[in-house]
């Protein structure tokens, strides 16, 4: 276990308070309780964020999310577990968060813009993105764990 290095809620308070204010704008009418699950559990696996894995994933199951499908989450090309609209969003989230690794590929956005309109698609990525931030945060703070 490591130690918290820092609290940005007590050191940087406007800055999360502004972090939270974005997650808000998106939840009303937000993305689909499904796949925002989706987006935050595996954007937290590729990034290894430990503390929004051990929240999102407790969330998805309370949402209703199976204890099979957050499992294979992480393999999710292999499985038939899920549809076509979920592959779409899960790759974006992939392309997203790896931004470093080619940007964002024509054939991941044109794949999810045929299953989404723009307003919809613009409201998963600016999910996708909050997500990451909240990962980057959780990750250089180290916040521990609740049990």
């Amino acid at each position: 276990m490591t130690d918290a290095r820092i609290d940005f809620g007590k050191t940087y308070p406007a800055g999360k308070r502004a972090l939270a204010a974005f997650d808000r704008a998106l939840a009303d009418p937000g993305v689909d309780k499904t796949l925002g699950g989706l987006i935050k559990v595996r954007a937290s696996q590729v990034n290894g964020c430990a503390l929004c894995l051990d929240m999102h994933t407790k969330e998805a199951r309370d949402a209703g999310e199976t204890e099979r499908r957050i499992y294979a989450l992480n393999a999710w090309r292999e499985t038939a577990l899920f549809t076509e609209e979920e592959r779409a969003v899960l790759a974006l989230t992939e392309a997203v968060t790896l931004i470093s690794d080619g940007h964002v590929p024509d054939e991941v956005f044109d794949e999810a813009k045929r299953h989404f309109d723009d307003e919809t698609l613009s409201k998963i990525i600016m999910a996708i993105i909050s997500i990451n931030a909240w990962n980057r945060l959780g990750i250089v703070q180290r916040l521990p764990i609740g049990e």
